[in-house]
């Protein structure tokens, strides 16, 4: 069997036939017809007040940061077993970072270490639903309302899930989606700022065309557009949101297929977990995913790694996920130390992600189940069960 890649971008509907479109009417730069469109649908199809798209996750995180005002003296809480971008985002604006634990079931913020956390400097909270399952919303949003906090949700991940039958990114006070090419809906990079309270809106869309009021001359508001207030081209192609269009208008197509994946190695790979060789992922009953992630909880590290030589040997690219922010290099520099999160240094330490995505075939499915029951079989002694943290 030829290589199987942990990710591989696709081409669900008419992709490439709206790009040409997109050419050929003479719109190629940002804010055109495809991009309007793509609002359109994402706003009704997800409920959410007003979408903005941009040319990366990363930038619909930093518009927030800016929407939120922001500043030295700020303090952010939010996970250190996330992505850079989360706290890049309110690092460039000069604010304190605290790192809050994970659980251990979901991988999510800790919503129960929450409120001790929080100082009268505290601006923003964090959270970032993991693979698409979203955090424990009506407890943060609770006490970011008892002290008059923002919520920014890092739904990176979560385009299509549900929180108690809302869509995530429209739980918060704004939110950001990703659509780079490892995402459920792509668009080679890609990404949307949701916007939940019509305050931010008018001071969003200046933020995104570069500080100025550009929109409203568009739109015949102004006669002239001048610099308004800080702002950059957050912006993308109209040629990124034709691709991206003809992805949305496929999002159910999309689901359905991942959840076969998902729900394949669930099922199969569900004696192995009972016999204690891994934990697999798990889905608190309010919470419908949209099968971005399935990962495995190995029982060690040195396990984790002998894994993931095994699947390297098969060629079959499983990889672990993020090293902790804390423990990074400017995390370290900024105070973070071995032992000041253990569940998220424990767990990211033991986190093995599998292939999965839209045309990974049942063979390859199959294989790759394969492969790890060998592996596991060749185990002379039974591993006990995952320590409980």
């Amino acid at each position: 069997m030829d290589r199987i890649s942990f990710n591989r971008p696709f081409i669900v509907g008419k992709e490439l036939y709206y790009i040409a479109e997109a050419v050929i009417k003479g719109h190629t730069a940002g804010d055109g017809p495809f991009t309007h469109r793509c609002h359109e649908l994402m706003q009704n199809r997800f409920h959410i007040e007003k979408v903005l798209l941009t040319h990366s996750c990363t930038a619909a995180l930093e518009m927030a940061a800016i929407l939120c005002d922001v500043g030295p003296g700020d303090e952010v809480i939010l996970p250190s077993f996330t992505f850079v971008s989360t706290a890049n985002a309110f690092y460039l604006r000069g604010a304190t970072l605290k790192f809050i634990d994970i659980r251990p079931d979901t991988l999510n913020m800790d919503e129960t270490l929450l409120e001790k956390m929080i100082t009268p400097k505290t601006k923003v909270i964090v959270p970032v639903h993991y693979a698409g399952v979203s955090c424990e919303m009506d407890s943060i949003m609770k006490i970011a309302a008892k002290y008059g906090i923002f919520v920014v949700e890092d739904a990176a991940q979560g385009l299509g899930a549900r929180y108690k039958g809302k869509f995530l990114g429209s739980l918060g006070h704004l939110g950001a989606f990703s659509f780079h090419e490892t995402k459920n809906v792509i668009s080679g990079e890609g990404g949307a700022l949701t916007i939940n309270e019509n305050r931010f809106y008018e001071r969003a869309e200046i933020i995104r065309e570069k500080g100025t009021n550009r929109r409203k001359f568009y739109r015949g508001e102004v006669d002239k557009y001048t610099w308004m207030d800080v702002g950059s081209s957050y912006l993308p192609s109209d040629i990124i949101a034709a691709f991206l269009y003809g992805q949305l208008e496929n999002i159910d197509l999309i689901l359905q297929k991942r959840r076969e994946i998902w729900e394949f190695y669930e099922r199969e790979l569900s004696p192995l977990a009972r016999e204690g060789f891994f934990e697999l992922p798990t889905i608190p009953k309010e919470c419908e995913h949209n099968h971005h992630i399935f990962q495995l909880i190995l029982p060690t590290p040195q396990l984790r790694e002998e894994f993931l030589e095994e699947m390297k040997k098969n060629e079959i690219g499983a990889v672990f996920h993020y090293v902790p922010l804390h423990l990074s290099p400017v995390g370290e520099r900024l105070g973070g130390k071995k032992g000041d999160l253990p569940v998220t240094e424990s767990y990211s330490a033991r986190l093995v992600r599998l292939p999965l995505y839209y045309s990974l075939a049942r063979e390859q499915q199959e294989f790759i189940v394969k492969t790890i029951c060998r592996f596991f079989a060749r185990k002379s002694v039974q591993i006990g069960p995952v320590l409980e943290m």
